[in-house]
């Protein structure tokens, strides 16, 4: 976070990646602050995130459904949309060009940091994500809210070129692999998905993960569901053999964690990052290479 984060008035480059519950207390009076639940969860997991959101919610908060927010034509879950498709989703939400966007979550997976990426892909750098999420702001005695969103005036919002946020197809990605000059990928499913020795939660994927890659669970970067200190995170990324200081590609499985480790490398300092957006639902049910056992 950005030293001068306690600020009341501040300008594009003092927006930090990340804020505490202790800084939305703050700044949740001003005009452009917009603040949004992104929940979502593995199916495995039985939770419906938008029933959650109805029964609890901040105060204020609208709803920013990942599931909703894509390329619904899509065979694969919560991809990209277009660029169109995104701006209309953003006017809808009441979002402007001047809004600073705070997104949270109530997941396990970290699914606020997918929408954090997906803003900045459409260029829109003024986005931060509530660290801890709904937990963290209870436990301060932030007020909250039930029902459904409030209706709101639909907004100005518009593309821009992306903000330091990059992604590749699988097209790319498997040219890059085939040609052994993929570089640095890093997976965030757990160990025992990635060794191929544990099951998808997604039926008919194979088990493994891309050859060259290594693991990084996002399991391994998150405390009580709040991302680690900065050396906790360089120390995570250190054992899954990732030179933070070097491009990375992430993956996951379905684009929601990759989104969380893309995160977790901007706060280190490194925007040279790029998500594998169709991830290993994508990979593992196509033809491409696959390897088993960890990584080295």
């Amino acid at each position: 976070m950005t030293s001068n984060e306690t600020r009341q008035n501040y300008t594009v480059t003092d927006i930090p990646f990340i804020v505490t519950a202790e800084w939305l207390r703050d700044h949740s009076g001003q005009k452009n602050i917009k603040i949004f639940d992104a929940s979502s969860h593995l199916p495995t997991t039985g939770r419906n995130a938008q029933a959650e959101f109805i029964a609890q919610h901040i105060a204020g908060a609208g709803r920013y459904d990942i599931n909703v927010i894509a390329d619904t034509s899509s065979p694969l879950p919560h991809t990209l949309p277009s660029s169109e498709v995104f701006e209309a989703h953003m006017r809808a939400l009441g979002l402007n060009d001047d809004d600073h966007i705070i997104v949270y979550c109530n997941s396990a997976i970290l699914s606020a940091a997918r929408a954090w990426w997906m803003l900045r892909i459409f260029g829109h750098a003024k986005v931060s994500v509530l660290n801890g999420g709904l937990k963290s702001w209870i436990a301060i005695g932030g007020s909250t809210d039930s029902g459904p969103e409030t209706p709101v005036s639909r907004g100005s919002f518009t593309i821009r070129p992306a903000a330091g946020a990059n992604v590749i197809n699988f097209a790319n990605l498997k040219t890059l692999v085939t040609d052994d000059i993929a570089g640095q990928i890093a997976d965030a499913r757990s160990a025992g998905r990635f060794a191929g020795t544990e099951n998808e939660p997604r039926a008919g994927l194979r088990s493994g993960h891309i050859p060259g890659s290594s693991n990084v669970p996002i399991s391994s970067l998150l405390k009580d569901g709040a991302l680690k200190g900065r050396d906790d995170l360089a120390a995570a990324f250190a054992r899954g053999g990732i030179d933070i200081n070097r491009p990375v590609i992430t993956s996951c499985g379905t684009g929601v964690t990759a989104c969380g480790l893309a995160l977790a490398l901007a706060i280190l300092g490194n925007e040279q990052t790029i998500v594998y957006d169709g991830s290993w639902t994508e990979w593992g049910a196509s033809d491409a290479p696959v390897e088993t056992g960890t990584s080295d």
